[in-house]
């Protein structure tokens, strides 16, 4: 086992992890670290803790020490030094007339390296840009082209719910999202519907996946024989939070429908078809996905 500190060099972003080397931090403390980048200003997000050792690939860097009064002039100097870059790589891009959005600046803590984050919707042949930009800033120079999750997490902004975007306020990584995700939880195939700001699948599809597909396996698919306390029936709906299903019955009137909970239900012959939308052609839906 190692002892370990995590730290997040953005707000909200992925946690790192780094050796006390014998220092104490609270959560929230500006550490200075060596990174692959170079020396970097990061905030303590995790308190120490014992992890083990395997888990790592290569060996974990030692904190070089707690951030000073003048470490954090520095680093509100390099965020005015962020939005000046900003305006004038805009400008660049305009006189270069390429086909791309600026979305940040990001100076390394050392300023030894400049880094321009930009969405675009192929491949931009941006050389002559760093050229222009380097002869200005007179430093390494860095375009990072991102996806449109990560401008969002960038930019921030209010989701369908109403609420900060869940990338932006508290998501360090993104989870893979998938289309099979909405139809397993009923929900409606709408693209406006299903889609975040960024207008890929919202990523709060993932929080409550794993509950459907427990739920998934004790319910049986609609069109599934079974048997009920009223008799054999064909399952023609389903619910799975409430655990219902809806059983048209061999016998008795014609159509006649009841409802039963899935606990008292016995599968006979369980059916491939899920739900309705089961059949619905989700070729046009797979954009969505990332």
């Amino acid at each position: 086992m190692v002892k370990v500190i995590g730290i997040r060099f953005k707000s909200v972003g992925k946690i790192y992890y780094f050796d006390p080397d014998g220092q104490s931090f609270n959560t929230g403390d500006g550490v200075i670290v060596e990174t692959a980048r170079g020396t970097e200003f990061g905030h303590v997000a995790m308190t120490e803790k014992e992890i083990d050792e395997t888990r790592f690939s290569i060996p974990i860097k030692k904190i070089l020490r707690k951030a000073t009064d003048a470490d954090k002039k520095t680093l509100e100097e390099n965020k005015k030094k962020e939005k000046e870059a900003y305006d004038i790589c805009l400008s660049k891009i305009r006189a270069n007339k390429l086909d791309m959005n600026l979305i940040d600046v990001e100076y390394t803590f050392d300023s030894s390296k400049i880094l321009f984050y930009f969405t675009a919707d192929g491949r931009v042949d941006f050389r002559q840009l760093v050229k222009d930009l380097a002869s200005v800033f007179r430093t390494r120079i860095e375009l990072r082209q991102i996806g449109v999750r990560d401008e969002a997490k960038m930019r921030g902004g209010l989701g369908i719910c109403g609420r900060p975007l869940c990338c932006s306020l508290f998501l360090g990584d993104f989870e893979p999202v998938s289309i099979k995700m909405a139809k397993e939880q009923s929900l409606s195939l709408n693209p406006t519907k299903i889609s975040g700001t960024c207008g890929r699948l919202m990523c709060c599809l993932k929080y409550e996946q794993d509950a459907y597909e427990a739920l998934l396996k004790e319910t049986p698919n609609v069109g599934a024989i079974v048997q009920s306390p009223a008799g054999k029936g064909t399952v023609v709906s389903t619910n799975l939070l409430k655990g219902l299903a809806q059983v048209k019955l061999e016998e008795g009137p014609e159509n006649t429908v009841s409802e039963f909970k899935v606990s008292e239900l016995t599968v006979i012959k369980d059916s491939m078809k899920r739900n309705q939308d089961a059949e619905i052609d989700l070729s046009t839906l797979k954009e969505l996905e990332e």
